[in-house]
């Protein structure tokens, strides 16, 4: 193979993993993008990260040498290219790294001679066009000169082909915590000649110049908490990547990754869709059209993994990422939703290498879909409030949104605040970003990395180096069984509600009444996983009791059983029985062996795309979420109860296998979104349609599972729906608790036979005419005056007190307590149209032990009034808040004795805005 147009990049792969192959090297399947063993992670950010326990000995692998293609984001954290994606040639946030890595096998030498034979000789990259990189000694490690001896060795180069550079640049981490160690990079020049005084510089936007395109990281330490010392690891190991886009880019001879065939047709597809011709170039157009190649990728591979567009964590990046894909459409002019055509091409260009896409490729056009079709909408309303801020501000000479108006439009609308500062920039303002952020903050958590306090507690980590092989589970074929105490774990409970914190402390010996935390080497109890809460039961010897609450596994390979000693004392050591509570796991068996029933039936009614997005079951719930955008109709839960019954009825028996991935997936077994699997898995075969891998417990037959009934459905984020059900004895409390219901409902009704609906009926509409009756007489007496204001005179007699603010008419008023909101914002609206074309009405009443305020304004004065802004203070001085619309807002509060202050305040506030 040489640099040329016919290296396409499916060869590229090939030829990577194949010659590791050749090697000794096992070819690994690609790790999940939602990583499986580290919640320090976002998302999977290198090859190395499915290998992380393996460096540090913590996981035991049949091999010591493997290879692979892993899919990768950068993203968040640490490693973040989003801003970079489209501008350079380079960034992009999804990404293939080839990797070869060894675990205590080979090191230095080995490595940089596989790098340099695969690079110069397979690949046929000329020697002349490279150059490589070693660490220079900063940070308190000592400078790597055994690999620059090596690379004069193998390549015959000089110094001045063997570049120093320091911790940033040739020390490699792959976050806060894990192995880590010195790395030697390799270096492409891009160009007609190799221009060795340039190497350093930044990389020019068109992809000319020196770039990295192989990095040897040698694996040496581990930092097990953040800024924390670093230890050696058991054995010095090697973890590589090299790009595939940028590998790609130099053997097929162009000088971007979004010209290679991996990039290259999404990019055409953009411009197709928007109708412009990409020219490769800085411009605005073109970089939008690489925004929108890039996110499509990512997009298809996230929701392919179970991840939806939603407002939190790393659901909510994949919006961001979606929007601002979206977003750079909208500025191309495409007028109709797009996205998921270009997602469509990222599943049709990788789906054979990738079969996931495959898989899901409706689920990824109709998710993708929906959510444009929302934002659209979205964009819209957020373009016209900013627009009207705009011309605001330019009237005042203001050139920073303020912070309140950033944040409205994130959590009013769901108005990104990164799309709000690019829409400024665009009309050069500014955004209060800090301020903004602080307000959103406030208001709800937003897309924070993933840090679990409890698994990174240092309890849990030595706990869990205490064991001589990963905690045994015996609770598929056992409720009880007999183990060794190897670590207790002492909990202490600082604080109260919210603001309570577990401090963990390993003990030898505890007491009773202690809260403690029990590992030991073996267990029936099912640690939560996949949905599935964990087990309850006790834990006994000769005079002691431990009853156990939960079961959970914090790290790979660690169980603890999360309980108080009731009786007697618990030490390291000791042997212990531990038994699971019959009930609650035969209770727990029946619910989650019915989802999967439950997840056919779905994609049987209503189509494949209904694919499972998670799930919590236990004994006292089954809660399944899934895809679709729109709730069940009453025919469609009929029609799925009835197919979830008829399998129960059968009685069919739950055969398990354990067996390959590779095996599973010949045989028909689908995956479901929040598993973790590892190369060997259980699958479950409930009947020929039922078939999926499951690492959970479940019931022998689907007989055992009784009956089946849907209790409730709902929407839960963008594109998901949730489902709530009963089975066995839960299923029959629930149908008696609605024949409990409907015996009192009759009752009350005084309904005999099947005329309750009609009694009902009756009622409801009886109710409802008394609601008018009572809302015209609450009108009428609110026309007629209030508190202070003597009776009579009609609305006439209010507009005697308008005032004229800056050639705005403008009125606030009490009235008479008791007035309903919808009153005030009728009357309101009445005053304020018989004020004239530029006027402003507050009215204020007190219901009950609660201030109501209403505001409107003419559609002509918002130009200089906003009602949702104006009425904030106002509400303030009533210890309450609100918003609306610029013509219409409302709010409320609890110090009933300020509403006349209240109302002063409003014409304070008309001073300001008019005056």
């Amino acid at each position: 193979m040489s640099p040329s147009q016919s290296a396409v990049s499916s060869q590229v792969r090939r030829t990577f993993l194949d010659f590791f192959a050749q090697r000794g090297h096992e070819v690994v399947a690609s790790a999940p993008l939602v990583p499986q063993n580290d919640p320090t992670l976002m998302f999977v950010n290198a090859g190395m990260v499915q290998f992380k326990d393996v460096f540090t000995g913590k996981e035991k692998r049949p091999y010591t040498r493997a290879a692979s293609s892993q899919k990768c984001i950068r993203i968040s954290g640490k490693h973040n290219d989003l801003e970079n994606v489209g501008v350079t040639a380079r960034h992009q946030t999804f990404f293939e790294m080839l990797g070869n890595f060894s675990f205590g096998d080979y090191f230095k030498e080995e490595a940089i001679v596989y790098a340099w034979e695969l690079l110069t000789k397979v690949y046929g990259v000329p020697a002349s066009r490279l150059i490589v990189t070693v660490y220079n000694g900063e940070g308190g490690f000592p400078a790597d000169e055994e690999a620059a001896a090596i690379w004069r060795k193998v390549t015959g180069f000089g110094d001045d082909r063997i570049q120093r550079l320091g911790l940033a640049d040739n020390f490699w981490t792959m976050g806060d915590t894990g192995p880590c160690g010195p790395c030697s990079e390799i270096h492409f020049f891009h160009g007609n000649e190799p221009d060795l005084s340039r190497f350093g510089e930044e990389p020019r936007i068109d992809g000319s110049g020196w770039t990295e395109i192989w990095n040897n990281v040698f694996m040496q330490y581990d930092r097990a908490e953040k800024d924390g010392p670093v230890t050696p690891l058991p054995a010095a190991s090697v973890d590589t990547g090299m790009g595939l886009e940028r590998i790609a880019s130099v053997l097929q001879g162009v000088t971007s990754n979004y010209d290679t065939d991996l990039l290259r047709g999404l990019v055409d597809r953009a411009a197709q869709l928007s109708g412009k011709r990409y020219t490769g170039s800085t411009g605005a157009d073109d970089v939008s059209m690489r925004v929108i190649a890039d996110h499509a990728r990512t997009t298809a591979f996230l929701i392919a993994e179970g991840v939806m567009p939603e407002k939190q964590k790393r659901e909510y990046v994949l919006r961001r990422v979606m929007r601002r894909a979206i977003r750079h459409g909208h500025r191309l002019g495409i007028e109709k939703p797009f996205l998921h055509e270009v997602a469509l091409d990222v599943v049709r260009l990788m789906g054979d290498v990738y079969p996931e896409l495959n898989e899901r490729r409706e689920l990824i056009a109709r998710v993708t879909e929906d959510e444009e079709v929302r934002f659209r909408a979205t964009l819209k309303r957020g373009m016209k409030i900013l627009e009207e801020r705009f011309g605001a501000m330019q009237s005042t000479d203001a050139r920073v949104l303020p912070a309140e108006a950033a944040a409205d439009l994130y959590t009013t609308y769901g108005f990104p605040l990164d799309l709000t500062q690019v829409i400024c920039a665009e009309q050069k303002f500014e955004v209060d970003v800090a301020g903004a952020e602080a307000i959103i903050r406030g208001a709800e958590e937003t897309d924070g990395p993933i840090n679990p306090e409890a698994a990174l507690d240092p309890a849990f980590r030595e706990a869990r180096g205490r064991l001589q092989e990963p905690v045994t589970f015996t609770g598929y074929d056992a409720e009880e069984g007999d183990s060794e105490v190897v670590a207790l774990i002492r909990v202490d409970t600082e604080g109260s509600g919210e603001k309570a914190r577990r401090r963990r402390v390993l003990v030898d010996r505890a007491e009773a009444g202690t809260h403690v935390e029990v590992v030991v080497a073996s267990t029936p109890f099912y640690a939560e996983s996949g949905g599935q809460v964990g087990d309850i039961g006790t834990i006994t010897a000769s005079g002691l009791l431990v009853e156990v609450k939960d079961a959970q596994k914090p790290l790979t390979g660690l169980t603890v059983h999360d309980g108080v000693v009731s009786q007697g004392s618990i030490e390291v050591g000791q042997r212990v029985h531990l038994e699971v509570n019959h009930a609650a796991r035969s209770a727990t068996r029946r619910n989650h062996s019915a989802t999967h029933v439950l997840h056919w039936a779905l994609r049987k009614v209503l189509g494949e795309h209904a694919q499972q997005k998670g799930s919590r079951v236990g004994p006292d719930i089954l809660r399944f979420d899934f895809a679709h955008n729109k709730p069940l109709t009453r025919e469609e839960a009929e029609k799925i109860e009835d197919l979830v019954n008829a399998k129960l009825l059968s009685n069919a028996s739950v055969q398990t296998d354990v067996l390959s991935m590779d095996e599973a997936k010949k045989r028909g077994a689908m995956a479901i979104f929040e598993e973790k699997y590892g190369d060997t898995v259980r699958m479950l075969s409930m009947t020929p349609e039922v078939v999926e891998l499951c690492g959970g417990t479940h019931a022998s037959a689907l007989g055992d599972i009784g009956f089946f009934k849907i209790t409730g459905e709902g929407g839960v984020a963008a594109g998901v729906r949730r489902l709530f059900a009963a089975t066995g004895l839960n299923a029959l409390s629930y149908v008696r608790s609605l024949e409990n219901d409907m015996g009192r409902a009759r009752q009350a009704a005084r309904a005999q036979g099947g005329d309750l609906a009609e009694k009902i009926g009756k009622l409801v509409a009886h109710e409802r005419e008394l609601e008018k009756k009572i809302a015209e007489l609450e009108r009428r007496l609110a026309e007629g005056g209030g508190p202070g204001q003597g009776s009579g005179g009609g609305l006439e007699a209010f507009l005697e007190g308008a005032r004229e603010v800056g050639g705005v008419k403008v009125l606030a008023r009490r009235l008479a307590d008791g007035t309903s909101a919808a009153a005030l914002r009728e009357i309101a609206e009445k005053l304020r149209d018989k004020l004239g074309d530029r006027a402003a009405v507050l009215l204020g009443s007190v219901v009950g032990d609660k201030v109501q305020l209403a505001l409107m304004v003419s559609k002509a004065a918002t130009e200089r009034l906003k009602a949702g802004d104006l009425i904030r203070p106002i509400a303030k001085v009533v210890g309450g808040s609100g918003g609306g619309r610029p013509d219409m807002a409302q709010a409320g509060g609890t110090e009933i004795g300020k509403i006349d202050a209240a109302i002063e305040a409003a014409y304070v506030e008309f001073e300001k805005k008019l005056g």
